[in-house]
């Protein structure tokens, strides 16, 4: 019984030291590959879409959504947002936009 508990231990520190099991994740990427001329403009608007438990998830994510959030015309660059817990058992994904 105590070889199996060290197995199964040793299994599941190798899978948080490999990242396959995110505890809890917080990142943005741009949503452009030209990124190094890009003026981000003075306003911004965001949209996100909720996953709960791999199953039900709801929200619009869409840029029309973001910029109609923002208040915004035109669409500069886009940015995304992912905010996860417990390996996605919640995730937020959001688009943000910048523009006019």
């Amino acid at each position: 019984m105590t070889g199996g508990r060290t197995i199964g231990a040793i299994a599941f520190v190798a899978l948080l030291i490999a990242g396959c099991a995110n505890l809890y994740a917080n990142f943005k990427f741009p949503l452009d590959i030209y990124v190094d001329n890009t003026v981000l403009g003075k306003k911004e608007g965001r949209a996100s879409r909720h996953t709960v438990l791999w199953l039900v998830s709801w929200g619009d994510q869409g840029a029309a959504t973001a910029a109609k959030n923002g208040g915004l015309t035109t669409m500069n660059h886009m940015d995304s947002e992912v905010f996860q817990i417990l390996y996605g058992l919640y995730t937020r994904e959001t688009v943000v936009v910048y523009g006019e």
